[in-house]
């Protein structure tokens, strides 16, 4: 057994059995930046899109396949907007604990389209363009604040890219996807890990709900040499770990022939440091630990098939049918302005329809972040359950859901809120007052078993990549949803009846109409 499975074992356990350090209390006025901050770096202006209004359907989007359209400078403006950009300002009466220091300018509530743990935002985007792009070659920092890309380097590196992949990539323009863990650590502490490696899946997978809706792919790789691209960006490997790389497939053909080879002697680096704003930066053994496992075999990228013994077994029981799924018909950038948690604002008085559960249910259970391990279309690894509390045409009670004959198999029945209540953490959300509660569980210890400790971040990738699903799915129908972490897993797993599958619970997803009339502030930037 590997680190991952010793930090698999502790997140699991960790509403039982704190995880170290105990008792520890973030130093909240010395909090770092929500995004990396390079002084003094040239930047330029990404924009807002390709000029049209319309970028396809949430429907379209997590629909399965991808076009072949290929990437322009609009398009990964637009992209990169519609991800990881403020896109405005938001202020609503709501029950997360967070709620009395935001109407101070420096902890604004700033949204985005992509979710993200505790609103922390810790993912990093690098932008490797070759010669192939439309611009000088370099890496380039997205700086999220300004809608704007930093030059870090200038000189074609797209090679040292490539070789580090181990892929057959046909193009010099690369998006490159790190972790800063201190960004989510200084709250978070040892569970950090556990949270940013969904963060991972939620932006990957915000990319690929907008690239499949503009006939784009994205297919992003998990598995290369992690050690050589920490060098190139610069940055200490322990202390910001690099999670994806995706190959962007540009509007002018790459020319093999004249592709720039990586120069021999010393190898390429970002020279430019960022800032540090806290004074006092913390480094947690676990998350130094379990880093250093994933990186250490980074390069074994499993062979096709590997996964088989970890998919999700099928589902038997009584079964419960669902109706045709309500359609999701709102554009992708107007679902991802929307999105948003509904932090205790849930209403059961009003029930939620049974095609809207359908809906979401029906997208989500398919997400997968398309990567090197499973394929851009794979099966996917989650499993959904559904608490279901006040659903028309469906009794109170908990399911599994059943993707391939879109139906529910009756897993206990009766009401599920006492239950979801009691076992859980925080006081931001009313369970029973949502109209479902789903919990996506995967065979994590097989994962694992079957990838090494790599898996962990594939299998969160994939958990991130449902939630976010889900939120733009729940956006996209016009109702209420919200994502948390803080539940006591040991019960889901007790509950469910999930030993004997080795299934673990790693996240719950709430859905629901919302009280109507709540007082809220929304200030658009984009």
């Amino acid at each position: 057994m590997g680190h991952a499975h010793d930090y698999a074992e502790a997140i699991m356990h960790r509403g039982r059995i704190p995880m170290e350090p105990v008792g520890f209390v973030p130093d909240w006025s010395d909090r770092p930046r929500k995004g990396k901050f390079y002084p003094g770096a040239e930047s330029f202006p990404l924009p807002a899109g390709d000029g049209t209004d319309s970028s396809g359907t949430v429907g379209e989007g997590v629909s399965s396949g991808a076009g072949t359209a290929r990437f322009t400078l609009p398009l990964l403006g637009g992209m990169l907007l519609d991800s990881y950009g403020r896109t405005g300002r938001r202020l609503g009466v709501q029950a997360n604990t967070d709620l009395p220091s935001l109407p101070g300018y420096t902890d604004a509530n700033w949204s985005r389209g992509t979710a993200s743990g505790g609103g922390l935002y810790p993912v990093t985007v690098y932008w490797v363009n070759g010669p192939g792009g439309p611009l000088t070659p370099g890496v380039h920092h997205y700086s999220t604040t300004h809608h704007a890309m930093e030059r870090l380097l200038t000189g074609d590196v797209s090679a040292e890219v490539r070789e580090a992949l181990g892929l057959d990539v046909t193009t010099d323009q690369f998006l490159v996807v790190g972790v800063k863990f201190w960004q989510n650590a200084f709250k978070y502490n040892s569970f950090c890990m556990h949270a940013v490696s969904m963060d991972v899946g939620a932006a990957l997978q915000t990319w690929r709900i907008w690239a499949r809706a503009r006939g784009l792919r994205v297919e992003p790789a998990l598995w290369f040499d992690e050690e050589r691209l920490a060098r190139l960006l610069g940055v200490d490997p322990l202390e910001e770990g690099i999670f994806a790389v995706v190959p962007l497939s540009w509007d002018k053909d790459w020319d093999k022939e004249r592709a720039t080879a990586r120069p021999t002697g010393a190898a390429p680096r970002v020279r430019r440091t960022e800032s540090e704003r806290s004074r006092k930066v913390i480094a947690f053994e676990a998350v130094r630990r379990i880093q250093a496992a994933m990186a250490e075999h980074a390069t074994d990228r499993p062979a096709p098939g590997a996964l088989a013994a970890a998919l999700p077994e099928a589902a038997d029981g009584e079964r419960v049918a669902l109706p045709e799924p309500d359609p999701l018909d709102m554009g992708v950038r107007e679902a991802l302005r929307r999105r948003r948690s509904s932090f205790g604002r849930f209403d059961a008085q009003r029930p939620l329809a049974a095609g809207q559960l359908a809906a979401v249910l029906a997208a989500s259970a398919p997400a997968s972040v398309g990567s090197d391990a499973t394929g851009p279309d794979g099966p996917p690894l989650a499993k959904l359950y559904v608490f279901v509390n006040h659903v028309e045409g469906v009794a109170p009670g908990t399911y599994a859901y059943v993707p391939d004959s879109h139906e529910l198999r009756l897993v206990r029945p009766g009401p599920p809120g006492g239950f979801l209540q009691r076992n859980y953490f925080l006081s931001n959300y009313n369970l029973e007052q949502a109209a479902a509660v789903v919990v996506p569980a995967v065979r994590m210890a097989a994962v694992l078993d079957a990838v090494g400790d790599r898996g962990y971040r594939l299998v969160n990738a994939t958990v991130g990549a449902v939630a976010q699903t889900f939120y733009t799915a729940a956006a996209a129908l016009g109702v209420g949803s919200g994502v948390a972490l803080g539940f006591d897993a040991v019960s889901f797993v007790e509950e469910l009846d999930l030993a004997g599958s080795g299934e673990s619970p790693l996240l719950i997803m709430l859905v629901g109409h919302e009280r109507p009339g709540s007082a809220d502030f929304r200030y658009e930037l984009a």
